[in-house]
């Protein structure tokens, strides 16, 4: 992945501008942010206010350069989950399968993951997951740090089990978050401006209301893609109309987790995992944007559900590794084909996106009949007990 970040000048490799994102855009939200504000006018800055801090952050290594430092640190979170995982896997029940499809997996992504600040949230999640067993305030902690970063990982909270676990959980993230919030908000000027800037993005290309998009080109529908709010998305008629379809199918995706929420009844230590990869694939696929970084998520919690011998998910993490070497070669190999809306482009984005949206079906389903159907057997090693109606919780 050093490699091919290194030889990023190569045009198979750079369309899309994979390192140009932290070097250009990354670098001078950094300077903003080093003036003690947020950069609030800046129609890009969409995220909310702790990812000031991981961009803040390669300020720590002050001999190097702010792209080389970004990149050591980048590594540094590989590494942690890459342990993190190995050390779970050597659990009593436990599999070193996590840590092997993280390891093989994420090279799978070519040199994106390490451009991206994505890593250093999926290893908070990942920790969050795997500290779960052994303490519900610190998985609290740690998703609702990634939350403040990028928002996704505080649906690792939706499979947390129920009872005492989920309030200490729930509790401590609460805590956490408005502490950590309240400083931000003292220190930086500006940290909830993120906020106005959702409202206004379109349907990406390589989401999947942007496939059909893609395909409606070749019907004789007239949109044109445009780069705004930091993506190419589509603008023409009835593009407002397929964001707001994404929305109303994220609202079903989160209707249908709470309903899973209420009618399950049986949990082992994987189900945590489990739901967590669920609900992010739920939302990743009814999203009006799912870049390519999006696959680092998903290969991490799908690494975390791998750690347990009893997961449901073992198919969906088969299908988000075919997911990911079809990214790759849409974004940033073929890009430019994605872009103009070719057949190849479409193909691609039809492929990856039909993948996708195959493993969301798939890991609900498997999930729901996992937890709401016959009592599972019990994982070895795990601490649970049968609470009323049936239901196993880890105590």
């Amino acid at each position: 992945m050093l490699s091919l970040l290194a030889l990023g000048a190569l045009p198979l490799l750079d369309r899309g501008g994979v390192a140009r994102e932290v070097w250009q855009l990354y670098h001078h939200w950094y300077v903003v942010l080093s003036h003690g504000t947020f950069p609030a006018y800046d129609p890009l800055w969409q995220y909310p206010p702790g990812a000031g801090v991981v961009l803040l952050s390669p300020a720590m290594l002050p001999g190097l350069t702010y792209f080389q430092a970004f990149v050591v640190l980048s590594l540094a979170a590989d590494g942690v989950i890459a342990l993190a995982l190995a050390r779970a896997g050597t659990r009593p029940g436990r599999s070193l399968r996590g840590a092997g499809y993280w390891t093989l997996g994420l090279p799978l992504l070519l040199h994106v993951p390490l451009a991206r600040y994505d890593v250093q949230v999926t290893a908070l999640a990942v920790l969050a997951l795997l500290a779960l067993s052994r303490s519900p305030r610190a998985c609290g902690a740690f998703a609702v740090l990634g939350a403040l970063v990028k928002v996704w990982p505080v649906l690792l909270l939706m499979g947390t089990p129920p009872g005492r676990t989920t309030r200490s959980a729930w509790m401590s993230a609460a805590v956490t978050g408005s502490a950590t919030l309240a400083v931000l908000i003292a220190l930086f000027g500006n940290p909830l401006s993120f906020a106005r800037q959702q409202g206004g993005r379109g349907v990406q290309i390589e989401s999947l209301g942007g496939t059909v998009l893609s395909l409606a080109t070749h019907a004789g529908w007239p949109g044109t893609v445009r780069y705004q709010y930091g993506a190419l998305e589509f603008t023409g008629p009835h593009v407002s109309t397929v964001a707001h379809l994404s929305l109303v199918l994220s609202a079903a995706a989160l209707a249908l987790l709470v309903l899973w929420r209420v009618r399950a009844r049986h949990w082992t230590g994987a189900t945590p995992s489990d739901a967590a990869l669920s609900a992010v694939l739920l939302f990743t696929v009814t999203s009006r944007v799912i870049s390519p970084q999006y696959m680092i998520w998903l290969l991490g919690l799908a690494a975390v559900c791998l750690t347990s011998r009893h997961t449901t998910q073992r198919p969906v993490a088969a299908l988000l590794g075919a997911a990911s070497l079809v990214s790759v070669i849409a974004y940033p190999t073929l890009y430019d084909q994605v872009a103009a809306c070719t057949w190849a482009g479409c193909v691609l984005m039809l492929a990856r996106n039909g993948l996708l949206a195959a493993a969301a079906v798939l890991s609900f389903v498997r999930l729901w009949r996992s937890t709401t159907g016959a009592v599972l057997p019990k994982e070895p090693g795990a601490d649970t007990h049968r609470l009323p109606h049936g239901t196993l919780s880890p105590s």
